[in-house]
């Protein structure tokens, strides 16, 4: 990647000149730390695609300790930490753990497009390791953040040191190795002037809309702080512009070909719809074929849920109308998805003994998956090609299956309304109430954010998507503790002013009690989040699936023990709604259906961070909603005393045997 606008080196005299060859000028050069340099590369690094262009790393998480304070740490003193407003500062946010830190990022660049990004420093040791799960979050999803862990000495002067993992067997791994299997690019940088490769490398995987994922640069800590001259070119702006591939001729003709002898195509529309900005573009496509389109998690809100061709979400957490489409599919064309379990029902939804699969992903990887047609190429370009060479060739599904759809689509809402509806407004709510009532509330401004538990299953059932980015629920690697995090994130891309987007983060008390660290680094930043916590004394989703496997809900109450050692005692005291204030945030507590429904609207009118709190009814009634309407294999037992798990394993083996393998 060349710079944008390199430094000009003096070259030397022309070697005729008559008054003898001249003295070599060399390339103008900078004095700076290794981490100094890193920093100010960092502000200058851009991303271009359709004509915008925007910074590559916007700002800096840190949480500092001895491996990080005196390199990273002190360059982004000299940078700007707290965003100079130059061009070139490096803004620096604080955040409580660092594994919350990532998943802030990580909801930044997913909010952003994935066209910017931000970067995450920690000290070596426990700081290091806590990385992990979100990198792994991160590149799961393909979503770019960039992570600079201490790391322990590279001229080893005192071994060990501090938090260093030593090992027998060799002397050159540390606990950063822990990164190498969830990263997109990892590297370690042992001498200052190993930087400039890698740091361009870490670019170019941030940028790849292809490859991209969690990037790593592990930097010792006395490299961070040794000095070294660095070449200007080095700091030059550089853009990186993110392409758009458009698909192999032969692959486009072929994909035609099948698109038109299809009789029940169905669009499963993924993550890279939304990746890609494609959103238009397939609206466009189905109003030309009249093909219907269900969405994975990622994928929602790929289309309006108003839309006459949407019909909602797939697989294991989907409706009931795009399952039956999918298991009487002929074709069914992937746009964008990685066709997880949840989306093919363990393999057991797309059971037409005559459907193919085509898939449009920029990933080859992907796009071969269940055997199918692959499309290689970008999302809208894709798109763009497929509804050109169907023009004027006068493909359109049959006026009967669209009536079939958007009928079976009408009854679905009915569904819907009778899960939304609150008939008595003094009752504690159900979970899917709760939902009834949000949605009731927002407009296409909203973002909602999820990504655990047995919300993202009743959300992707019932929720009615209002816009592109408004359904924001992380489960490609479905992440308890997401979601607080990722709302900053999401706030923090979309900006601070008084006029804002609502962000809501949903959770459960689980899910609050696994990471509710940065709602202090809201209140810090008086960032306006809103978040809701549903109180059901539990994990509820995995009580159901352990209800369901024969594991008879063992383990996922919150209660106190009985007499016999289990947890069937009364509900522990825990009072999340008194944490939350006692972390600085603005807490209304709504016992009924009329206090939940003022209370959301007063929490979504505020200008500070606002929390809602509910108790929900029971475990056995949180969700509601219809149940699955796709199978999902979770092994069961193969032998058990227990009636419960015998049962179980009866449903299971009648289920596992409609499995196929798409060859």
């Amino acid at each position: 990647m060349s710079p944008k606008s390199p430094a000009s080196p003096t070259g030397p005299a022309h070697p005729t000149d008559p008054a003898g060859p001249k003295k070599h000028h060399p390339a103008p050069t900078r004095r700076l730390t290794t981490a100094q340099a890193l920093v100010a590369f960092l502000a200058r690094q851009y991303t271009e695609r359709d004509g915008r262009r925007q910074r590559l790393i916007s700002a800096t998480w840190g949480i500092f300790g001895h491996g990080n304070v005196a390199g990273i740490g002190q360059a982004l003193v000299e940078a700007g930490h707290g965003g100079n407003g130059t061009a070139h500062c490096m803004p620096y946010l604080q955040g409580r753990n660092e594994q919350a830190m990532v998943h802030a990022a990580v909801g930044y660049a997913r909010q952003s497009g994935r066209l910017s990004a931000q970067a995450v420093t920690t000290s070596i040791g426990p700081g290091a390791t806590n990385l992990v799960t979100g990198a792994a979050l991160a590149t799961i999803n393909r979503l770019p953040v960039l992570l600079l862990p201490g790391d322990t000495f590279a001229t080893r002067p005192a071994d060990p040191v501090l938090q260093q993992l030593e090992v027998p067997y060799a002397g050159d791994v540390s606990v950063n190795d822990c990164l190498r299997p969830v990263s997109r690019y990892f590297d370690r940088i042992t001498r200052p002037e190993a930087l400039i490769p890698a740091a361009l490398q870490a670019m170019r995987v941030l940028a790849d809309p292809a490859g991209t994922g969690a990037v790593t640069l592990a930097l010792p800590q006395d490299v961070q702080a040794e000095a070294y001259d660095w070449p200007e070119e080095f700091f030059a702006e550089r853009d990186w512009h993110i392409r758009r591939p458009a698909p192999d001729t032969y692959e486009l003709e072929t994909a035609v070909r099948a698109i038109r002898s299809a009789r029940r195509p169905l669009i499963v529309a993924g993550g890279g719809v939304r990746h890609s900005a494609a959103e238009e573009t397939l609206a466009a496509f189905t109003a030309a074929t009249r093909i219907p389109v269900a969405s994975t998690q990622a994928g929602k809100g790929a289309l309006r849920h108003d839309h006459p061709a949407d019909v909602g979400g797939i697989g294991h957490t989907g409706t009931a109308t795009a399952n039956e489409l999918a298991r009487t599919a002929d074709l069914v064309i992937g746009v964008g998805t990685r066709f997880s379990d949840f989306t093919t029902a363990s393999g057991t939804l797309f059971s037409n003994p005559a459907v193919r699969f085509l898939h449009l992903n920029i990933t080859a990887f992907d796009a071969h998956k269940l055997a199918a047609l692959p499309l290689v190429a970008d999302a809208r370009a894709g798109l763009e090609a497929l509804t050109a060479a169907l023009a004027g060739r006068g493909y359109r599904v049959d006026p009967a299956y669209e009536t079939e759809y958007t009928g079976a689509k009408e009854a679905w809402e009915e569904r819907v309304e009778a899960s939304f509806a609150t008939p008595d407004a003094t009752a504690r709510p159900t979970q899917t109430q709760v939902l009834g009532l949000l949605d009731d509330l927002v407009t296409e401004e909203d973002i909602l954010i999820n990504a655990a538990g047995s919300l993202p299953g009743d959300l992707h059932k019932l929720w009615r998507t209002r816009s592109r980015d408004q359904y924001h629920v992380e489960y490609g690697y479905s992440c308890m503790g997401y979601e607080i995090p990722a709302a900053i994130g999401v706030l923090l891309a979309n900006g601070t002013g008084r006029r804002t987007r609502p962000v809501w983060a949903l959770v459960g008390d689980g899910t609050y009690l696994m990471n509710p660290t940065e709602i202090v680094t809201a209140v810090q930043e008086n960032l306006p989040l809103k978040l809701l916590i549903l109180q059901n004394h539990g994990y509820a989703s995995i009580g159901g699936l352990s209800e369901a496997v024969g594991a008879e809900r063992f383990g996922t109450a919150y209660r106190h023990r009985d007499a016999d050692g289990g947890f069937t005692g009364p509900p522990l005291p825990v009072d999340l709604a008194a944490n939350a204030a006692s972390l600085g945030l603005r807490v209304l507590r709504a016992t009924t259906v009329d206090d939940l429904r003022k209370a959301l609207s007063e929490a979504r009118d505020a200008e500070g961070p606002t929390c809602v709190y509910v108790e929900t009814e029971t475990p056995d009634t949180v969700s509601g909603p219809p149940p699955a309407q796709a199978w999902w294999d979770v092994p069961v037992a193969e032998t058990a005393s227990r009636p419960a798990a015998v049962k179980a394993r009866e449903e299971y083996d009648r289920q596992v045997a409609a499995r196929r393998r798409h060859l």
